[in-house]
């Protein structure tokens, strides 16, 4: 079997990790042996260029560290003051910097120069995130010829969000070095080929289109989910019934109206706080009832936009306390730190509604443990954005638009007040899907398809989740296309059908 080289921007941390992406792709690793390489975390003024390799758990561990300069502009500036707002459609929070694209395409070299050495010819490179999209492209250029796949962890912009990112041609140059390009959901692979059909009305006008040449290049979509029988078993542990137990007794019996996220824009959370006002405004009956949690550690906090929403989010919380709290009851508690995993699957656990209400997300890992931790006997009910990844498999959450207060407080008092048969039936539902779009077939169906082992997409769309071993995935452009499309084979069977119509004139 071939090696695994995963890469990454940062690699795992030492201490163990209960769950998520970092254990499936320990497991996925430790199972074709190989490595996995990203930076350090460390900074040097004068770096090394090869790489420091340990052993960490068993694991292979390669590693560089980068100068302040350079991870100011590839991390700090072009990939989290650009590439992040605009993936997420936030256009207005963009800082747009050139010389941030210089350190962006510098660091990605610096990681090919030190990757190479250590690559034998059969090995299988699987690179993730926005952080890294021109990795292939260097690789490729060091004369690098392995079967490379790229996952987006995020989501895909549009075609005007993706135009008024710098140098977006480069970037989707850079896309077409991988032989696979996987997304997160249908929306993401239909925000890419909307791009070619954006270029082919702009060429049907009189324009001259960008023309890209996809060749071999697969696009699909890789719906990522957790370890749902891990998380199950997680939320029975000792640690996470002691956090169970202790919210219990101070909640006094009201209901727990739970979110969890890392304090970001893309997360709706002042939105979310605007929809639980208007639940405690509209019905009074609850407001001893329930109580609002919500989890959410800083992060990025050198970046001034994620400072403006950490004080608008403080603002939010403190207007809602003021306006409905009494002696004895307060609605809302605001944390603004971390929790062990073991601890959140016990609130998840107590937790009467699970909110995920982004306004944009990749796909949001917080619906599917809120799902695998529910106690089969007493579930809760997932209140869940339309604009998350996770709405195209989660159907029998309350489905909302994160964006109208009233409808996200309207599916709050339904979750609220469900009757127990409700919530079971929903919740079976939920887990069935969330046990198929598991992170362990993920990772199985991505390396298949990277590996040329699995069926086209056009073979299997519209199959069930879990069929043959595989995730269903939606069709791609397919191979030897070219975008603008006026060039594409429309009879190709990785040609999705609604893009087939338009360009045939159907």
């Amino acid at each position: 079997m071939s090696r695994l080289v995963i890469v990454s921007n940062r690699i795992p941390g030492k201490t163990p990790a209960a769950g998520g992406l970092a254990v499936a792709l320990k497991k996925t690793l430790a199972a074709r042996d190989g490595f996995w390489f990203g930076w350090s975390g460390a900074f040097a003024e004068t770096p090394q260029k090869q790489a420091k390799f340990e052993t960490v758990d068993g694991l292979r561990i390669g590693s560089v560290d980068l100068t302040r300069a350079d991870h100011q502009g590839y991390y700090a500036g072009f990939s989290n003051s650009i590439l992040w707002p605009a993936f997420h459609l936030r256009l207005d929070l963009t800082d747009i910097q050139s010389h941030w694209y210089e350190g962006y395409r510098r660091v990605n070299a610096q990681f090919a120069d030190a990757l190479v050495p250590h690559l034998r010819p059969d090995d299988i490179i699987w690179v993730h995130d926005y952080h890294l999209i021109p990795l292939a492209t260097e690789l490729r250029r060091r004369k690098v010829g392995n079967r490379i796949g790229f996952y987006l962890h995020i989501p895909f912009p549009t075609p005007d969000a993706l135009s008024a990112i710098p140098n977006h041609e480069d970037l989707l140059k850079d896309l077409v070095a991988y032989d696979l390009v996987g997304f997160q959901a249908q929306r993401d692979l239909a925000a890419f080929n909307e791009f070619g059909v954006h270029e082919e009305m702009y060429r049907a006008a009189g324009g001259t289109p960008f023309h890209l040449e996809t060749g071999d290049t697969v696009f699909e979509a890789f719906p990522i989910g957790s370890d749902p029988e891990a998380f199950a078993r997680l939320a029975t542990s000792p640690n996470a019934q002691k956090m169970y137990r202790k919210v219990e007794r101070a909640m006094n019996g009201r209901g727990v109206i739970l979110g969890v996220d890392r304090l970001d824009y893309s997360k709706g959370l002042p939105q979310r706080i605007a929809a639980y006002e208007k639940l405690l405004e509209n019905n009074a009956s609850l407001r001893r009832a329930v109580h609002m949690i919500q989890i959410a550690p800083p992060s990025r906090d050198t970046i001034r936009e994620y400072q403006v929403i950490s004080d608008e989010l403080d603002s939010a919380v403190g207007r809602v306390t003021g306006r409905f709290a009494e002696p004895d009851w307060l609605p809302i508690t605001y944390v603004k730190r971390t929790y062990s995993q073991s601890s959140l699957a016990g609130l998840y656990r107590l937790a009467r509604v699970g909110l995920v209400t982004p306004l944009r997300d990749g796909m949001n890992l917080v619906a599917h443990e809120y799902i695998a931790a529910q106690n089969p006997e007493n579930p809760g009910v997932l209140v869940l954005s339309r604009f998350a990844g996770a709405a195209e498999i989660f159907h029998e959450a309350l489905i909302v638009n994160p964006f109208d207060a009233d409808e996200t407080a309207e599916a709050m008092r339904r979750a609220v007040i469900m009757p127990l048969e409700e919530r079971k039936e929903r919740w079976h539902s939920l887990m069935d899907t969330a046990r198929a779009y598991s992170v362990d077939n993920w990772a199985d169906s991505f390396l298949a398809a990277l590996a040329g082992d699995a069926p086209s997409s056009g073979d299997t769309a519209g199959g069930e989740p879990g069929s043959e071993g595989l995730l269903p995935r939606s069709g791609t452009l397919g191979k030897g296309s070219a975008l603008p499309l006026q060039q594409v084979n429309t009879q190709r069977t990785h040609l999705p059908g609604w893009l087939r119509s338009i360009l045939s004139g159907a």
